[in-house]
């Protein structure tokens, strides 16, 4: 089988791959795989990009798929073409009519929900020209079909993490050493909770500084790595709950780093809000602590979901309920963690592989011949 395979969003060769996007990421995890499978061939349009002047490069990009894809296709005869997200699946609808062959994007949840008038009123046109539509969780699902996607074109299929992760997993107790000598920081004696990514609203990190934190054991460390335009507001938070001594804002770490951070920590922790026009469609950090042998706990809202299985790699919280939030990490930190550790790793690997996932995608691609 011939795939054609197109993004907007895949990361440049120097990228620190693990402080990239979530799309970014799938994007290149999954090309690898199929790159790798050999019943595929693998032909790819691919804009290699940092966030920088991404909307410009975008539009350019797709620009110069509206006039070339057709002849492209005409060429190499693909006998399917699969878009990265929803945004470059747009361009679906301006050829389709010279497009022959099935067409499937994968849709992530802000590519969808993303709230600009002219790109809502797009979004089902793309949906009417597309052959299938692959949502990364159950949340991302229904909000396509509530922008006009047939439920029938629909298929649920999770992220995955990248196999190659597990070579750089070691003991937390060494980890945590490593960990202090890597940030200079004494964790001695302490528990830490981490959280991974862009520093958005969505994400809630200075709803947890506020209104969850003050209510955790004293012995409890935040740790934010990431950067982001809310960096400010997380700042403030801390100084105003006088959380200055517990909470250490890491900005963007090298893999390296991530990777002990990943290990070293006693839970992960994803304490999102909703924004209206922004969701959460997966969550592959979440998976990234596990296979750390770190469980996590998450708001129970849009994908993350799909990824948190009470008990088995974590907890899912409430909405907006603190006292919930600070309850169960108090809970968990007091007790023994190396049961759930376990758990939650081997729960990741057997259900979020890359490996077994990718054979998923090629399985549903195959639907299509």
């Amino acid at each position: 089988m011939k795939v054609l395979y197109i993004s907007h969003l895949h990361p440049p060769p120097d990228a620190v791959l693990k402080n990239i996007g979530g799309m970014q990421r799938v994007s290149m995890q999954l090309l690898h795989e199929f790159e790798n499978d050999k019943e595929l061939e693998v032909q790819k349009l691919t804009l290699e990009t940092g966030w920088k002047f991404i909307e410009i490069k975008t539009f350019f990009f797709l620009l110069r798929l509206w006039f070339f894809l057709p002849s492209y296709i005409k060429k190499h005869k693909p006998d399917v073409v699969l878009f990265s997200s929803m945004v470059t699946g747009s361009v679906a609808w301006f050829v389709r009519k010279r497009v022959k062959i099935p067409m499937v994007t994968i849709s992530h949840g802000h590519d969808v929900t993303l709230t600009q008038p002219l790109y809502q009123w797009l979004v089902p046109k793309t949906f009417n020209s597309l052959d299938g539509v692959i949502s990364v969780s159950s949340a991302t699902r229904e909000e396509c079909i509530n922008r006009g996607l047939d439920p029938v074109k629909s298929k649920v299929l999770p992220n995955g993490f990248d196999a190659r992760n597990l070579d750089n997993v070691i003991s937390k107790e060494l980890a945590r050493k490593e960990f202090e000598n890597a940030t200079g920081i004494d964790f001695s004696g302490r528990k830490i909770l981490l959280t991974v990514g862009r520093l958005i609203k969505r994400k809630g990190h200075e709803w947890f500084v506020k209104n969850v934190l003050p209510a955790t054991d004293e012995n409890i460390s935040y740790v934010i790595i990431g950067d982001g335009g809310e960096k400010s507001a997380i700042m403030k938070a801390i100084e105003e709950s006088d959380m200055s001594e517990r909470v250490f804002m890491l900005g963007r770490q090298p893999d390296e780093v991530l990777d002990l951070a990943y290990s070293a920590s006693d839970l992960f922790i994803m304490p999102n809000i909703k924004v209206p026009g922004d969701m959460e469609g997966f969550g592959v950090v979440l998976l990234e602590a596990n296979i750390h042998h770190t469980p996590a706990i998450a708001t129970d809202i849009e994908g993350m979901r799909d990824v948190i299985e009470n008990g088995e790699n974590g907890f899912k919280i409430p909405l907006l309920d603190s006292e919930k939030f600070a309850e169960t990490i108090n809970d968990l930190v007091r007790k023994d963690l190396r049961l759930l550790s376990e758990k939650s790793a081997k729960f990741a690997r057997t259900q979020f592989n890359w490996i077994s996932v990718s054979e998923r995608y090629k399985s549903y691609l195959k639907t299509f011949l």
